[in-house]
C-alpha cells in the first residue's frame, strides 16, 4: 500500500489535493479520490503547464505533479480532504522552473556545504468584505490600530479557528495580533527547515483564505491593498545550523559591528550576500507591480510604512531592510505578502550561499531611524522603484541567476516582463483624470 493510501485509510481521507505553486505564486491543484492516490503518488497528476503561470506552450507534453507524502496535511476544517505539495516533472525530468524544485536544489546545495537553513516568517493579511473593496470591520478605524484588543476580538472567531488548526497541526503558533493597518492581522508560528516553512507558508495562505470565506470575509496577502494604510509584509527570520540542527552557525562573535550584534563570521558573510544581491532579489521577494506601492510608499496613516526603501542593516531597529534582533539570526524585512513561499526561501539561500562563497562584506551597520534621518545616508543603494527596475536588476545579477538556476531565471524574467507589459498597456482611470484636459 502506498504511503498516501495508508494515510487516507488511517485518517478517513476521501480526497487529496495534489498541489503545486507556479512562477507567480498561484496555487494549483487537482482533487484526487483516495482510491486513485497510489497511482498519482507513483506517476503524478497530469497538468497542462501552459494553462498556469509557467514558461511553456500548449505544445509541451504533460507536466506531472508528483505528491510528496512527507508533507501531507489533512485539512483541519474539512478532514475528509488532505493537501499534499507536489514536485513537477516532465518526461521523467524535474521541471527546473518549478519553484519547489528550485528551493529543493538550493537546500541540497546548502547541505553539501554542511549547512541547514532554518527560517520563520511573519505572514500579514487583511480581512476585507467579499468584494475586496472595504475592510470587513466597519468599527476598525483607529489611527493607530496596531495590537488593538477590541479589533482583534471582533475577529476572534476567524483568528482563533486558524490558530487552533495550527496548534492541532503541531506548527507551534505562539502569537496573533491586529497589525498596524485597519483590517490587518499577523499570525506567527515556530521556525523550521526552509522547505518545511515554505510548505507551511503555502498551506497557511490557503487556510486563511478558506476560513475567511467561511465567515463571509475575503483574506488578502496583497502587498498594498488599501491606499494610505500599512501594507502586507512577510518578514523572514533566518538562521543557519549544522546538519544535525544542534549548532547555530550564525551565533558567535566575529568582532567588529557583526560581532557586536551576536553574529559569527559565517553569519556576517551570509548577511553580506543578502546585502550584495538585495537590489536583484527584490524581483522575487517583491514580485508584483503593487509590491512597490509598499516599499516606496509615503507615510501611512499610522505614521510609518514599516517597510524599507534602502539597502541597509542594523541591530534591533525596524526601520532598516535587515535587522539583527538577537544573537544567531537576522530578520529580512523586504519581502511582502505576494511573495512565492518557495522562491522566498530559495532566494534567501541563494544569496546567502553566494555571500559565504565570496566572503561578502555586509557593509556598515547603521543605527539611525531611517524614516526620520535616512536622507543622511547617501552611499547606500536604493531598492527598486518599480517591478521593471527589479526585473532588470535581477537580469543583470549573473551570479544570483546562476545560483537559482539559469533555466528558472530565464523563465521568470521572461514571464515577469510579460506581466509588466500587460500592466503598462492597461488604460487606467488616473490617465484620464490627469490628461483629458491637457
Amino acid at each position: 500500500m502506498s504511503v498516501l493510501a495508508k494515510f487516507a485509510e488511517e485518517n478517513g481521507v476521501k480526497y487529496f489535493m495534489v498541489s503545486y505553486t507556479d512562477l507567480f505564486g498561484g496555487q494549483r491543484a487537482k482533487l484526487v479520490p483516495a482510491q486513485a492516490i497510489a497511482d498519482m503518488e507513483e506517476d503524478g497528476a497530469g497538468f497542462a503547464g501552459f494553462a498556469t503561470w509557467f514558461d511553456m506552450t500548449p505544445a509541451h507534453p504533460d507536466m506531472l505533479a508528483v505528491p510528496d507524502p512527507s508533507a501531507v496535511i489533512q485539512l483541519p476544517w474539512k478532514p475528509e480532504v488532505a493537501w499534499v505539495p507536489a514536485d513537477c516533472v516532465m518526461e521523467g525530468q524535474p521541471v527546473e522552473q518549478a519553484p519547489r524544485q528550485v528551493l529543493k536544489k538550493l537546500v541540497a546545495e546548502a547541505a553539501e556545504a554542511g549547512l541547514r537553513v532554518k527560517t520563520g516568517i511573519e505572514a500579514e493579511f487583511f480581512l476585507l468584505t467579499p468584494e475586496g473593496n472595504e475592510i470587513s470591520d466597519p468599527f476598525d478605524t483607529a489611527e493607530k490600530p496596531c495590537y488593538d484588543q477590541q479589533a482583534v476580538m471582533r475577529r476572534y472567531d476567524v483568528i482563533a479557528e486558524i490558530c487552533d488548526y495550527m496548534l492541532d497541526l503541531g506548527w507551534g503558533p505562539y502569537q496573533n495580533d491586529h497589525e498596524d493597518a485597519n483590517g490587518q492581522f499577523e499570525m506567527n508560528w515556530e521556525f523550521d527547515d526552509a522547505l518545511v516553512t515554505a510548505d507551511r507558508h503555502s498551506f497557511f495562505k490557503f487556510m486563511v483564505k478558506s476560513v475567511a470565506e467561511k465567515y463571509g470575509y475575503r483574506a488578502t496577502f496583497m502587498p498594498k491593498p488599501v491606499e494610505g494604510l500599512t501594507g502586507n509584509g512577510c518578514h523572514a527570520h533566518i538562521s543557519v545550523w549544522d546538519l544535525d540542527g544542534k549548532t547555530n552557525a550564525f551565533a558567535g562573535d566575529a568582532g567588529g559591528q557583526i560581532g557586536e550584534v551576536g553574529l559569527s563570521e559565517q553569519g556576517g558573510f551570509f548577511l553580506g550576500g543578502i546585502m550584495k544581491h538585495a537590489e536583484a532579489l527584490a524581483a522575487l521577494t517583491n514580485p508584483t507591480v503593487n509590491s512597490y506601492k509598499r516599499i516606496n510608499a509615503p507615510r501611512t496613516m499610522s505614521g510609518a510604512t514599516w517597510a524599507p526603501n534602502t539597502v541597509t542593516w542594523t541591530g534591533n531597529n525596524r526601520t532598516h531592510m535587515v535587522r539583527v534582533p538577537g544573537p544567531g539570526r537576522f530578520e529580512l524585512r523586504l519581502p511582502d505578502g505576494a511573495v512565492n513561499p518557495y522562491l522566498l526561501q530559495a532566494v534567501i539561500i541563494a544569496a546567502g550561499l553566494s555571500g559565504i562563497g565570496s566572503k561578502a562584506d555586509p557593509g556598515p551597520r547603521y543605527d539611525i531611524d531611517m524614516y526620520a534621518e535616512g536622507q543622511s545616508i547617501t552611499d547606500a543603494p536604493k531598492l527598486p522603484l518599480n517591478m521593471l527596475d527589479a526585473i532588470r536588476n535581477f537580469d543583470a545579477d549573473v551570479e544570483l541567476k546562476s545560483k537559482l538556476g539559469d533555466s528558472f531565471s530565464a523563465s521568470y524574467i521572461k514571464m515577469k516582463h510579460q506581466e509588466w507589459n500587460a500592466f503598462v498597456t492597461h488604460f487606467s482611470a488616473w490617465e484620464k483624470q490627469n490628461t483629458l484636459d491637457i
